[in-house]
């Protein structure tokens, strides 16, 4: 019942509290992230849990299949604040093995609106692998599939225009991508950084 969630959330306040007195005291003076996490709205990749950071230490966007598109302004704003106005130094691209969007993506199914949202993971698909009808791609194909498209994000991300002025300015900001395995709960750099943007 949905009314269990405000007991949890009882519970869980709680218990912080009984770690740490000022723990919300502290919390609500803190907005100082060193990164931003743009992940997948999955339900089992929570940013803050699986990097192990405490609310207040990681600033979130989250989207089906963690894309970036270039006229997604919501993702767009939270670049700029986070670049511009919070100062991290870190910006972190996670997708994550097992990614229905990724599945969907290369379904063959109409799906609706969503279809037009992950047509850059068939970008990918069909830039990077040889084509393949939908059903014949393996777990082993999804895995680098999700792989691949979390580094186009990367570069996709490194273009904009918010990412070469914060260069041109001089700030220090790198972007990462990052893979998390839900079978393991282990994240991995898939070694994509790009921290300036020359050679993009």
């Amino acid at each position: 019942m949905i009314e269990d969630l405000f007991v949890r959330n009882k519970i869980w306040s709680d218990e912080r509290k009984a770690e740490r007195v000022d723990y919300f005291q502290r919390l609500s003076n803190l907005q100082n992230p060193e990164y931003l996490w743009i992940g997948c709205s999955d339900s089992r990749v929570p940013a803050n849990v699986i990097a192990g950071l405490e609310p207040g230490e990681v600033f979130v966007h989250r989207n089906v299949a963690n894309l970036i598109h270039p006229t997604d302004l919501n993702m767009l704003s939270v670049v700029e604040y986070a670049v511009n106005q919070l100062g991290v130094r870190h910006i972190i691209v996670c997708g994550h093995y097992g990614c229905g969007g990724i599945r969907a993506a290369i379904s063959g199914q109409r799906l609706g609106l969503i279809d037009h949202w992950l047509q850059p993971i068939r970008d990918v698909a069909e830039a990077e692998f040889q084509c393949r009808e939908s059903g014949t791609w393996s777990d082993t194909d999804l895995d680098r599939l999700c792989e691949c498209s979390v580094a186009s994000q990367v570069k996709r991300l490194a273009r904009t225009p918010i990412l070469h002025a914060a260069w041109r300015s001089n700030k220090s900001v790198s972007i990462h991508g990052w893979i998390y395995g839900l079978k393991d709960g282990l994240l991995s750099d898939l070694n994509c950084t790009i921290a300036s943007n020359q050679g993009i």
